[in-house]
């Protein structure tokens, strides 16, 4: 009887199939595939990813870098001077650009001899590439804002084409995502008038 039951455990016994339950590997990956979907959905409502194209907010953004913007952010807050802001053009709704908001409703801009004026004082300007070589005065009306480039005497902005309606702002650019080297939180200066 021992014998019997030592050949019995040398018997080798046919590996063990796992059987596949098919519609249970569906289910997850429709799950999945939902959750990603909502996912995307729900970061695209809240935020956009923007690449500068080209030279218009040196030295605060190089060509090429990639943005992260808040889409939220105006929606419970108030625009503010200093301001670095992603909208649509007003010339060309696909185009979006990046601009620095100098002006809010009800200011009066003024760009003399070098120096940026907001209602007659004038405002410090530690970001900008170097001080702007054109001259103008502006008046910004309710609903609008008027966006200057940090490279001001290269920068297609409202001295060309003039203000920007308020509902054309997708929102406020908070963070340089991409390449790695250069990762960094934007730093919203608030203008400040010089004293």
């Amino acid at each position: 009887m021992e014998n019997l039951g030592l050949e019995e455990q040398n018997v080798e016994q046919p590996p063990l199939q796992e059987k596949v339950n098919w519609g249970r590997f569906a289910l997850d990956i429709i799950e999945t595939l939902g959750l990603a979907v909502v996912l995307f959905l729900g970061i695209n409502a809240i935020s956009a990813r923007v690449r500068v194209d080209g030279f218009s907010m040196r030295p605060t953004l190089e060509d090429g870098e990639f943005v992260l913007v808040s889409k939220m952010s105006y929606r419970f807050g108030q625009v503010d001077r200093g301001d670095i802001i992603v909208f649509h053009f007003p010339m060309n709704p696909e185009e979006e650009l990046i601009k620095r908001v100098i002006g809010l409703p009800g200011d009066h801009i003024s760009v003399q001899a070098g120096v940026v004026s907001v209602n007659g004082q004038m405002i410090n300007e530690p970001y900008i590439a170097s001080t702007p070589t054109y001259s103008g005065e502006w008046d910004v009306s309710d609903g609008q804002l008027f966006v200057l480039g940090d490279n001001r005497n290269n920068s297609n902005d409202s001295k060309d084409w003039g203000l920007l309606p308020l509902d054309k702002v997708v929102g406020k650019a908070v963070v340089i995502y991409w390449p790695p080297p250069f990762w960094n939180v934007l730093e919203h200066t608030q203008i400040l008038t010089a004293q």
